[in-house]
């Protein structure tokens, strides 16, 4: 049981406890090599079973391996193609499907099996005859990387349609907001009215903040006794002299704070709930612009904008506050509110949908079905745009033909 006048432990959402994609990824490669390579270094030992010529099996394995490096190629045609087409059909902040898992899974998979039998053939080129298990499980992995291949074929053919496109980035979306944000039953602890100790300013050149990795934080915060209070979010750029952290307490090292932070050059879904917004927001106005003329693919968009807006109307637009395992204060990082997800989503779409009466009168459907589900604090945001487009409704109607 809890002691009285204290915090349990906030659960954080687990998009802050994810350790980088791109370190699994290059470890997923690794581990396929060392596999590839042990097994292939073991297939003379296996002597169960019938026996074949080991000549014949060696030049099969070798023609095997040779030939799955070809399927590298396919791999990165694919990526090189499908991202050039999102980035000029959508957008070319949408990398969805450069950063799949299949992508590199199957790369690490087809370079892992070549590995294997190339070591394989060598292995046994001495030998007089091998078990008929060696080419057996040379061809059944052979029969699952094609079978990621196809995996990989329907997904590229995926991310240049607008539907999945957008039912991706939408789903998403909705996955980071409900494991970012906090419960809201849950009681949040006060922050924290000690005087700041330093503040930390961004000494670098300029990055995206992807990541904040608050386990980290929270095994070196206790020991200094500090309280870190983040002024930035994930997502936000990094320019050098930008506040970073307020710390209250105690000091604590800076390279300590740094060192938990994870950046790059552009944004990912990881921590971030605002890039499904801006990634829908994006392909809307291309889909207004001049050049390309297509406000039905907008208003696809605003479907699912639509969607992200209602779950954020009923959401408690709070700070991450982490405790310790004493049930102490320790790591607080702000959150977008309502009102920035209503800018991000909305406040671009409206102004370059003036010259299309589809698009207004769907975002008028849009802000009166999320005002319905909003709190009362989050209407007056959507009152401002909703008398914003009827604005620019207005000059429509006032050019309408007689009846």
């Amino acid at each position: 049981m809890d002691q009285p006048g204290r915090f349990a432990p906030t659960p954080i959402g687990h998009a802050f406890l994810l350790p980088r994609r791109r370190v699994r990824a290059g470890l997923t490669q690794i581990l396929c090599v060392v596999i590839g390579l042990a097994a292939g270094l073991t297939m003379p030992s296996i002597r169960s079973g019938p026996k074949i010529p080991a000549r014949q099996v060696s030049e099969m394995l070798v023609a095997l391996g040779l030939g799955l490096l070809g399927v590298v190629a396919v791999i990165f045609s694919l990526l090189f193609l499908v991202v050039q087409w999102a980035a000029t059909t959508f957008t070319p902040r949408l990398l969805l499907f450069r950063d799949d898992p299949i992508v590199w899974r199957t790369f690490a998979f087809a370079i892992g099996q070549s590995v294997f039998d190339i070591t394989a053939a060598f292995a046994i080129s001495n030998e007089t005859d091998v078990s008929v298990i060696v080419p057996s499980l040379a061809v059944l992995a052979l029969l699952a990387t094609l079978t990621l291949i196809r995996l990989l074929q329907l997904r590229a053919f995926s991310a240049i349609q607008l539907a999945p496109v957008l039912a991706s980035i939408s789903s998403r979306g909705r996955a980071v907001i409900d494991a970012v944000y906090p419960d809201a039953d849950r009681e949040s602890p006060p922050l924290p009215t000690l005087p700041v100790i330093t503040t930390i300013n961004w000494r670098r050149s300029p990055v995206v903040l992807q990541q904040i990795l608050v386990e980290d934080l929270l095994q070196i915060a206790p020991n200094c006794r500090s309280v870190v209070v983040f002024r930035v979010s994930p997502g936000s750029t990094l320019r050098d002299g930008l506040p970073l952290v307020d710390v209250y307490g105690e000091t604590i090292p800076t390279d300590a704070i740094l060192d938990a932070l994870v950046s790059g050059s552009e944004r990912t879904f990881t921590q971030d709930p605002l890039l499904a917004l801006r990634l829908l927001a994006d392909i809307a106005l291309r889909a207004l612009s001049p050049a390309i003329n297509d406000p039905a693919t907008a208003v696809q968009a605003l479907d699912e904008i639509e969607d992200l807006l209602s779950r954020m109307s009923s959401v408690r637009a709070d700070s991450i506050r982490a405790l310790d395992g004493r049930g102490d204060l320790r790591v607080v990082i702000p959150l977008p509110d309502f009102a920035t997800f209503v800018r991000t989503g909305l406040d671009d779409v409206i102004a370059s949908a003036s010259n299309s009466p589809l698009v207004l009168g769907r975002l008028r459907e849009l802000i009166s079905h999320v005002a319905t589900q909003s709190k009362s604090r989050n209407r007056d945001v959507l009152a401002t745009r909703a008398r914003w487009v009827s604005q620019l409704s207005d000059g429509f109607r006032r050019l309408e033909p007689p009846l």
